[in-house]
């Protein structure tokens, strides 16, 4: 856990008690800070309580007393209007940060490494973690991705952080000036917290904040948003810009081509590796995650061969197009993390021939980004919410059944493939919904999966020894399926 000593003796509230409230709480405690906590669930109130951290009610306090207000980053900061105690603390002229900003003021000598997009975030994070700690680095992984940024170790002026923000964070993170900032992609998503499509960019584009040379900012250029912001950074020419790609040539970039990923930072276009047959970064989406995380590590001083050990060593996360088994020669993929349609859509552009489970609650948006690749499913499955809606859209476009749960849609989808016999099936849980109408989270919807699917008669193969179900179709996507 971090010493946040600055704030050692200050008076400082925590408003959030989940994982990284909770953490930021228990971390300023140990550092003698002042601590006055509050979450407005009662549940998460008394689990605090019995972590020892003091509860003050911050509605009914005086904010002249406190100094900093540390706020969950699900807490509206500006949209769709500000929460109440971020008002009550506004008007207090009381700092309002989140723990990413207390670990950048507690270790300064260390460097940073940040990742945000709409999606590939997690992914990328953790293949940058794992090159750099596998090629030997002092590294710490976290942020939005797994282990609070707080409970992470210290390090000293040679190690990194590699963090995934999310623009939540980013607007609370005030301080942080990324050694090497990466941006994936920007497609609608939460536009509701941000006020519309022109906030949410704004919020991204803050990974550059204060970027000078040789401090480094890697872009996708496979979507129109981060392509206009890739070409302002190279005509402002303020810091190091090297321009990413899945499917197209980025010249002085890092891109792939046909599956082969080539670094022309020198400008000699030189081969680096084929990325055709790694089962855990399937599609064009990945291709463009493995180059972002490639131009990661070299930036943050791997030597090029130590990186393509490693990412041919990336094991894959859970729950973002995780492989889970093959039975009775149909794969099956847990894609939870796919809480949008854009996320979706990248996962049904890597596979020919798709038996698709599909739906929870909607986000705005609906299905329409998925548009270009429902040529490759074969049959869709319906759940959740979003059923009824995503019928009407899907009507006359595949066949599809309302199986309501997941359990349900799973039995459907297996019957169905084992019945149509058709090479390389893959039965795909990729809902394009958030999963809170029948699941606490997205890691409870693909453990659900998971464990079904391992329940499964037939004969079973592990995907990783047999991959060619998974990596058959990893060049699909010419329509659109890779950014």
């Amino acid at each position: 856990m971090i010493d946040v000593f600055p704030f050692a003796g200050y008076p400082v509230a925590v408003f959030g008690l989940g994982r990284s409230g909770l953490s930021a709480a228990k971390s300023l405690m140990r550092s003698d800070a002042e601590v006055c906590a509050w979450d407005d669930d009662e549940a998460a109130r008394e689990a605090a309580e019995e972590a020892g951290v003091p509860l003050v009610d911050l509605y009914n306090c005086d904010w002249k007393e406190h100094s900093t207000l540390v706020l969950s980053p699900g807490i509206p900061l500006h949209h769709p209007k500000p929460h109440k105690i971020v008002e009550l603390a506004a008007a207090a002229n009381v700092e309002i940060v989140c723990d990413v900003e207390l670990l950048a003021r507690a270790q300064r000598d260390a460097a940073y490494i940040g990742i945000t997009g709409t999606n590939g975030k997690s992914t990328t994070t953790a293949l940058i973690g794992h090159i750099m700690q596998v090629s030997g680095r002092d590294a710490e992984v976290g942020g939005n991705l797994g282990m609070p940024a707080l409970d992470l170790e210290p390090l000293g002026n040679e190690g990194a952080y590699v963090l995934e923000m999310s623009s939540y964070q980013l607007d609370l993170t005030k301080s942080i000036t990324f050694d090497v900032a990466v941006l994936l992609n920007i497609s609608p998503d939460h536009l509701d917290r941000h006020g519309g499509m022109d906030g949410y960019v704004a919020a991204k584009k803050q990974i550059f904040h204060r970027q000078t040379a040789p401090r480094t900012a890697i872009v996708g250029v496979d979507d129109d948003h981060c392509r206009v912001l890739y070409e302002r950074l190279k005509a402002a020419d303020e810091q190091v810009v090297i321009g990413i790609s899945g499917s197209k040539k980025v010249h002085g970039g890092i891109y792939v081509l046909d599956g082969v990923l080539v670094d022309d930072t020198d400008g000699q276009e030189t081969p680096v590796m084929d990325l055709r047959g790694i089962a855990s970064l399937p599609g064009r989406h990945n291709w463009q995650n493995a180059a972002a995380a490639y131009a990661a590590a070299k930036t943050g001083g791997v030597q090029p061969h130590a990186a393509m050990a490693c990412i041919q060593s990336y094991p894959g996360l859970v729950h973002r197009q995780e492989p889970v088994a093959i039975i009775d020669g149909i794969g099956y993929v847990n894609d939870s993390k796919a809480t949008n349609a854009d996320a979706a859509a990248r996962a049904l552009a890597c596979y020919d021939a798709v038996y698709w489970i599909v739906g929870g609650r909607p986000k705005e948006g609906g299905l329409k980004a998925v548009e270009p690749n429902l040529g490759r499913v074969r049959h869709a499955f319906l759940i959740g919410e979003a059923a009824l809606e995503y019928a009407q859209f899907l009507d006359g476009k595949v066949p599809m059944t309302l199986s309501g749960d997941l359990k349900t849609a799973l039995a459907d989808a297996r019957k169905l493939a084992k019945k149509d016999k058709v090479p390389g099936a893959v039965v795909l849980l990729s809902p394009a919904c958030a999963s809170f109408d029948q699941f606490e989270n997205f890691e409870a919807r693909g453990d659900a999966f998971r464990d079904m699917v391992e329940a499964l008669p037939g004969k079973t193969m592990d995907p990783f020894d047999e991959p060619g179900i998974f990596s058959s179709a990893m060049g699909a996507g010419d329509d659109g399926g890779g950014s």
